[in-house]
Protein backbone atom coordinates (compact mmCIF):
# COMPACT_ATOMS: atom_id res chain seq x y z
CA UNK A 1 0.00 0.00 0.00
CA UNK A 2 1.29 3.21 -0.77
CA UNK A 3 0.76 6.11 1.49
CA UNK A 4 -0.29 9.81 0.62
CA UNK A 5 -0.18 12.67 2.41
CA UNK A 6 -3.86 13.87 1.14
CA UNK A 7 -5.08 12.37 -2.16
CA UNK A 8 -7.51 14.85 -1.70
CA UNK A 9 -5.72 18.05 -0.98
CA UNK A 10 -3.08 17.08 -3.19
CA UNK A 11 -5.88 16.62 -5.96
CA UNK A 12 -8.05 19.82 -5.67
CA UNK A 13 -9.79 19.08 -8.81
CA UNK A 14 -10.37 15.47 -7.40
CA UNK A 15 -11.60 17.53 -3.84
CA UNK A 16 -14.00 19.26 -5.44
CA UNK A 17 -15.64 16.21 -7.55
CA UNK A 18 -15.88 14.06 -3.89
CA UNK A 19 -17.48 16.87 -2.08
CA UNK A 20 -18.91 18.95 -4.90
CA UNK A 21 -21.49 20.95 -2.63
CA UNK A 22 -23.63 22.60 -5.69
CA UNK A 23 -25.88 24.77 -3.69
CA UNK A 24 -22.87 26.50 -1.97
CA UNK A 25 -24.12 25.30 1.09
CA UNK A 26 -21.74 26.20 3.07
CA UNK A 27 -20.92 30.08 1.86
CA UNK A 28 -24.93 30.69 2.30
CA UNK A 29 -24.52 29.05 5.71
CA UNK A 30 -21.95 31.53 6.30
CA UNK A 31 -23.24 34.61 4.65
CA UNK A 32 -26.37 34.30 6.66
CA UNK A 33 -24.83 34.17 9.70
CA UNK A 34 -22.27 37.17 8.73
CA UNK A 35 -25.78 39.14 8.17
CA UNK A 36 -27.60 37.75 11.00
CA UNK A 37 -25.07 38.36 13.79
CA UNK A 38 -23.87 41.73 12.44
CA UNK A 39 -20.04 41.52 10.79
CA UNK A 40 -19.54 45.43 11.28
CA UNK A 41 -18.04 45.41 7.41
CA UNK A 42 -17.39 43.52 4.59
CA UNK A 43 -14.03 42.36 5.31
CA UNK A 44 -14.03 38.94 5.30
CA UNK A 45 -10.68 36.17 5.86
CA UNK A 46 -11.93 32.50 4.98
CA UNK A 47 -9.15 30.75 6.19
CA UNK A 48 -8.93 26.76 5.37
CA UNK A 49 -10.71 28.04 2.24
CA UNK A 50 -9.24 25.03 0.47
CA UNK A 51 -10.81 24.98 -3.76
CA UNK A 52 -11.97 28.60 -2.78
CA UNK A 53 -15.25 28.18 -3.62
CA UNK A 54 -16.69 29.31 -0.42
CA UNK A 55 -14.78 32.13 -0.46
CA UNK A 56 -15.79 32.95 -4.06
CA UNK A 57 -19.49 32.77 -2.77
CA UNK A 58 -19.14 35.40 -0.21
CA UNK A 59 -17.14 37.39 -2.85
CA UNK A 60 -20.35 37.33 -5.30
CA UNK A 61 -22.29 38.41 -2.11
CA UNK A 62 -20.30 41.64 -1.91
CA UNK A 63 -18.03 41.08 0.51
CA UNK A 64 -14.54 41.70 0.28
CA UNK A 65 -12.58 38.47 0.58
CA UNK A 66 -9.05 36.85 1.35
CA UNK A 67 -8.99 33.39 1.05
CA UNK A 68 -5.73 31.78 3.16
CA UNK A 69 -4.47 28.29 3.37
CA UNK A 70 -1.54 25.82 4.06
CA UNK A 71 -1.60 24.35 0.35
CA UNK A 72 -0.11 25.49 -2.53
CA UNK A 73 -1.70 22.96 -4.88
CA UNK A 74 -5.15 24.02 -2.84
CA UNK A 75 -4.38 27.95 -3.84
CA UNK A 76 -3.33 27.74 -7.15
CA UNK A 77 -6.70 25.97 -8.49
CA UNK A 78 -8.53 28.08 -6.26
CA UNK A 79 -7.19 31.31 -8.15
CA UNK A 80 -7.56 29.61 -11.57
CA UNK A 81 -10.97 28.22 -10.93
CA UNK A 82 -12.50 30.66 -8.13
CA UNK A 83 -11.14 34.21 -9.06
CA UNK A 84 -12.49 37.46 -7.27
CA UNK A 85 -10.79 36.61 -3.57
CA UNK A 86 -7.35 37.40 -3.14
CA UNK A 87 -5.32 34.02 -1.59
CA UNK A 88 -2.66 33.95 0.18
CA UNK A 89 -1.03 31.26 1.83
CA UNK A 90 -1.22 30.78 5.51
CA UNK A 91 -1.02 28.52 8.91
CA UNK A 92 -3.87 28.29 11.07
CA UNK A 93 -2.00 27.59 13.96
CA UNK A 94 -0.69 31.13 13.73
CA UNK A 95 -0.78 33.68 11.19
CA UNK A 96 -0.09 37.60 10.31
CA UNK A 97 -2.87 38.76 7.86
CA UNK A 98 -2.85 42.49 9.49
CA UNK A 99 -4.03 43.69 12.63
CA UNK A 100 -7.62 44.47 12.56
CA UNK A 101 -7.92 44.06 8.59
CA UNK A 102 -11.17 41.83 8.66
CA UNK A 103 -14.11 42.62 9.83
CA UNK A 104 -15.21 38.65 10.26
CA UNK A 105 -12.46 35.04 10.11
CA UNK A 106 -14.48 31.99 8.45
CA UNK A 107 -13.33 28.68 9.08
CA UNK A 108 -15.25 25.83 7.56
CA UNK A 109 -15.50 22.17 7.49
CA UNK A 110 -13.92 21.05 10.56
CA UNK A 111 -10.64 22.99 9.73
CA UNK A 112 -9.98 24.59 12.94
CA UNK A 113 -10.04 20.88 14.29
CA UNK A 114 -6.77 20.86 13.03
CA UNK A 115 -5.15 22.47 16.11
CA UNK A 116 -4.52 19.55 17.53
CA UNK A 117 -2.76 20.64 20.90
CA UNK A 118 -3.37 23.29 23.30
CA UNK A 119 -0.83 26.02 22.04
CA UNK A 120 -2.10 25.27 17.92
CA UNK A 121 -5.38 26.57 19.55
CA UNK A 122 -4.16 29.21 21.21
CA UNK A 123 -2.25 29.87 18.33
CA UNK A 124 -5.19 30.28 16.07
CA UNK A 125 -7.82 32.38 18.37
CA UNK A 126 -4.74 35.01 19.04
CA UNK A 127 -4.24 34.97 15.26
CA UNK A 128 -7.95 35.67 14.63
CA UNK A 129 -8.52 38.59 17.19
CA UNK A 130 -5.27 39.90 16.46
CA UNK A 131 -6.89 40.47 12.85
CA UNK A 132 -10.18 41.05 13.69
CA UNK A 133 -11.41 45.07 14.00
CA UNK A 134 -13.26 45.43 17.20
CA UNK A 135 -16.58 44.25 17.23
CA UNK A 136 -15.67 41.71 14.07
CA UNK A 137 -16.84 37.96 14.14
CA UNK A 138 -15.41 34.14 14.14
CA UNK A 139 -17.40 31.80 12.02
CA UNK A 140 -16.63 28.17 12.64
CA UNK A 141 -18.52 25.07 11.74
CA UNK A 142 -16.72 21.36 13.03
CA UNK A 143 -17.41 18.49 14.18
CA UNK A 144 -18.50 18.14 17.71
CA UNK A 145 -16.58 16.62 20.21
CA UNK A 146 -19.35 16.22 22.51
CA UNK A 147 -20.99 13.70 20.21
CA UNK A 148 -18.68 10.62 20.91
CA UNK A 149 -19.49 10.94 24.69
CA UNK A 150 -21.51 7.49 24.75
CA UNK A 151 -21.95 7.31 21.20
CA UNK A 152 -20.25 4.75 18.96
CA UNK A 153 -22.32 4.98 15.50
CA UNK A 154 -19.25 6.73 13.33
CA UNK A 155 -16.71 4.53 15.11
CA UNK A 156 -18.35 0.95 14.71
CA UNK A 157 -18.52 0.69 10.94
CA UNK A 158 -15.77 1.49 7.91
CA UNK A 159 -17.87 4.45 5.95
CA UNK A 160 -16.93 3.53 2.18
CA UNK A 161 -17.83 5.97 -0.77
CA UNK A 162 -17.46 5.81 -4.12
CA UNK A 163 -17.61 8.64 -6.85
CA UNK A 164 -16.42 8.73 -10.84
CA UNK A 165 -14.38 11.66 -11.93
CA UNK A 166 -13.23 12.15 -15.42
CA UNK A 167 -13.83 7.95 -16.41
CA UNK A 168 -12.04 6.94 -13.08
CA UNK A 169 -13.84 5.11 -10.02
CA UNK A 170 -12.63 6.17 -7.16
CA UNK A 171 -13.57 4.07 -3.60
CA UNK A 172 -12.79 5.14 0.14
CA UNK A 173 -12.87 3.13 2.86
CA UNK A 174 -12.89 5.57 6.40
CA UNK A 175 -12.07 4.41 9.61
CA UNK A 176 -12.45 6.41 13.10
CA UNK A 177 -11.67 6.06 16.44
CA UNK A 178 -10.62 7.79 19.25
CA UNK A 179 -7.63 9.26 20.89
CA UNK A 180 -8.81 9.88 24.31
CA UNK A 181 -5.10 10.59 25.72
CA UNK A 182 -4.47 12.98 22.81
CA UNK A 183 -8.37 13.66 22.41
CA UNK A 184 -8.27 13.44 18.77
CA UNK A 185 -10.44 11.80 16.63
CA UNK A 186 -8.20 9.55 13.79
CA UNK A 187 -8.92 8.94 10.52
CA UNK A 188 -7.65 6.34 8.53
CA UNK A 189 -9.06 6.79 4.72
CA UNK A 190 -7.95 3.72 2.00
CA UNK A 191 -8.48 5.13 -1.49
CA UNK A 192 -8.81 2.04 -4.35
CA UNK A 193 -9.46 3.28 -7.73
CA UNK A 194 -9.95 1.36 -11.04
CA UNK A 195 -7.47 2.70 -13.02
CA UNK A 196 -4.95 0.31 -12.32
CA UNK A 197 -3.01 2.26 -9.38
CA UNK A 198 -2.23 1.05 -5.72
CA UNK A 199 -4.00 1.61 -2.91
CA UNK A 200 -3.53 4.68 -1.05
CA UNK A 201 -3.68 4.83 2.70
CA UNK A 202 -4.52 8.77 4.43
CA UNK A 203 -3.66 9.17 8.16
CA UNK A 204 -5.02 12.22 9.50
CA UNK A 205 -6.71 13.78 13.16
CA UNK A 206 -9.12 16.03 13.96
CA UNK A 207 -9.25 17.48 17.77
CA UNK A 208 -12.01 16.39 19.62
CA UNK A 209 -13.05 20.32 21.33
CA UNK A 210 -15.90 20.39 23.28
CA UNK A 211 -18.86 22.74 23.62
CA UNK A 212 -18.01 24.08 27.21
CA UNK A 213 -13.94 23.80 26.40
CA UNK A 214 -14.91 25.66 23.13
CA UNK A 215 -16.38 29.03 25.28
CA UNK A 216 -14.02 28.82 28.18
CA UNK A 217 -10.63 29.34 25.64
CA UNK A 218 -12.83 31.58 23.53
CA UNK A 219 -13.86 33.70 26.44
CA UNK A 220 -9.87 33.44 27.09
CA UNK A 221 -9.26 34.94 24.29
CA UNK A 222 -11.50 37.74 24.50
CA UNK A 223 -14.35 36.28 22.32
CA UNK A 224 -18.37 36.64 23.16
CA UNK A 225 -20.32 33.89 21.37
CA UNK A 226 -22.96 34.64 20.56
CA UNK A 227 -23.93 31.47 19.16
CA UNK A 228 -23.34 27.81 19.54
CA UNK A 229 -25.53 24.83 18.47
CA UNK A 230 -25.28 21.63 16.68
CA UNK A 231 -27.22 22.65 13.83
CA UNK A 232 -28.93 23.15 11.43
CA UNK A 233 -25.97 23.95 9.03
CA UNK A 234 -24.10 23.04 5.86
CA UNK A 235 -23.42 19.62 6.47
CA UNK A 236 -26.20 18.39 8.76
CA UNK A 237 -28.93 15.82 7.94
CA UNK A 238 -31.15 17.44 7.08
CA UNK A 239 -29.10 20.47 5.72
CA UNK A 240 -29.71 24.25 6.63
CA UNK A 241 -31.89 25.92 4.21
CA UNK A 242 -31.94 29.56 4.07
CA UNK A 243 -34.67 31.08 6.88
CA UNK A 244 -33.72 27.79 9.20
CA UNK A 245 -33.04 29.72 12.64
CA UNK A 246 -30.16 27.62 15.09
CA UNK A 247 -31.25 25.16 17.76
CA UNK A 248 -30.89 25.46 21.32
CA UNK A 249 -28.79 22.35 21.69
CA UNK A 250 -25.31 21.42 21.39
CA UNK A 251 -26.18 17.44 20.74
CA UNK A 252 -25.64 16.27 17.27
CA UNK A 253 -22.09 15.51 15.58
CA UNK A 254 -21.91 18.98 14.11
CA UNK A 255 -21.11 22.29 16.44
CA UNK A 256 -21.87 25.76 14.43
CA UNK A 257 -19.87 28.60 16.09
CA UNK A 258 -20.46 32.79 15.85
CA UNK A 259 -18.53 34.45 18.78
CA UNK A 260 -17.18 38.35 18.17
CA UNK A 261 -14.36 39.93 19.21
CA UNK A 262 -14.41 42.13 22.20
CA UNK A 263 -13.26 45.64 22.39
Amino acid sequence: MTATTNLLTDNPALYGARFPDPGRLAGRWSEDCLRRYGAPGPRVLDIGCGTGRDAAHLHRSGRTVTGADLSDAMLEYARVQHPGPHYMRADLHGFDAGECAFDAVVCLDSALLYCHTNDQLDGFLASCRRSLAPGGLLVAEMRNGAYFLGRTDLLDTPAVNGFTWQGTAYRSTTTLSVDRTAQLLRRSRVWTADDGSPPAEQRSAWRLLFPQELRHVLAAHGFEVLALHDGPGPRTEPPWQEGDLPTGTADGDRLHLVARRTP
